[in-house]
């Protein structure tokens, strides 16, 4: 039982260390003059938007830019993490994935 445990707090461990680092990395993404970069835990830390669709008629276009640009980043984040679990050692290193 206390080698589960160990195991669990080695997981945990693990995962605090690959969330650290994941919130070091930054991308940034760009889409019709918008712009929007999330660091490596998916989020948000910077949205710029093209003054010319905060005009009220170009509201369902802004939606879909910002929409389109989340995507991009999540993809370009979700590669950054792989690429930073394959660093750890991939699942190996996690007890029960392997």
């Amino acid at each position: 039982m206390f080698n589960k445990l160990k195991e669990v707090k080695d997981l945990r461990n693990q995962a605090k260390t690959l969330q650290n680092a994941l919130a070091q990395e930054s991308i940034e993404v760009t889409n019709k003059d918008c712009s929007m970069t999330m660091d490596g835990n998916q989020k948000i830390t910077k949205l710029d938007i093209n003054e010319k669709y905060l005009e009220k008629s170009e509201k369902t276009k802004l939606e879909e830019i910002i929409i389109e640009l989340h995507e991009q980043a999540t993809k370009k984040v979700q590669k950054v993490m792989m690429k930073k679990m394959r660093e750890q050692g991939g699942f190996d290193n996690f007890p029960g994935m392997n």
